[in-house]
């Protein structure tokens, strides 16, 4: 049986310092070949935690989409942000990954006091926030984040494989697989590829 590391710890420390809304955020869709990246921001009640919440990668897709629903409904607040691929392509993953997380915490409704942020890029003028490595497998706040944003996006992913059922996006989300990389080949580049995140590797591969 896995043991998780995530807990409460860091919130707590705010709380401590009186801070009594702390929103966790995570990302997903940073290295796949096509489609968006996607963050979440999510607050919840002070001292409240989900069982089985853990960085979205440790969780099978079962698991994940039954703890989205959870978090869902006991979350105070929730905001999703989504950057497209074109926006991607114009600005750098890392600039949309950033501009993603600022969607996701605009689009709260209720807007946090301090912000735990999983990763070491984020910036931001006017918050007050804190990046954490590895945050989403240690901060409960920033797991449940990492699940939503997991969730939504691999919902998008689903979507677009309806518009473009050849690449198989259904499957693999984009990610750079043997079966999509082989698609590609096949019949080329569609609408949602991301055009400038194809590495020399991949170029070969394409072109070979």
């Amino acid at each position: 049986m896995k043991h998780s590391y995530v807990n409460l710890e860091r919130e707590r420390a705010l709380w401590l310092q009186g801070i009594e809304r702390i929103a966790g955020v995570d990302e997903a869709g940073r290295g796949p070949l096509a489609g968006p990246v996607v963050a979440a921001s999510v607050i919840f009640p002070k001292e409240f935690i989900i069982e089985n919440v853990d960085d979205s990668k440790k969780c099978t897709a079962k698991q994940r989409e039954e703890l989205f629903t959870l978090i869902m409904e006991q979350a105070m607040s929730v905001g999703i942000g989504v950057v497209d691929h074109e926006v991607i392509d114009r600005i750098n993953i890392l600039q949309a990954t950033i501009l993603a997380m600022r969607k996701a915490i605009e689009n709260m409704s209720i807007q946090p006091e301090y912000t735990l942020i999983d990763g070491n890029s984020f910036k931001h003028e006017a918050l007050r926030f804190q990046n954490i490595i590895g945050g989403d497998a240690t901060s409960f706040t920033i797991a449940a984040a990492s699940i939503v944003a997991k969730v939504t996006r691999d919902r998008l992913m689903c979507e677009f494989d309806n518009r473009f059922p050849q690449y198989g996006f259904a499957r693999h989300k984009g990610y750079g697989t043997r079966q999509h990389i082989e698609a590609i080949r096949t019949y080329g580049l569609c609408e949602i590829h991301r055009r400038s995140f194809h590495p020399s590797a991949l170029q070969e591969k394409l072109f070979q």
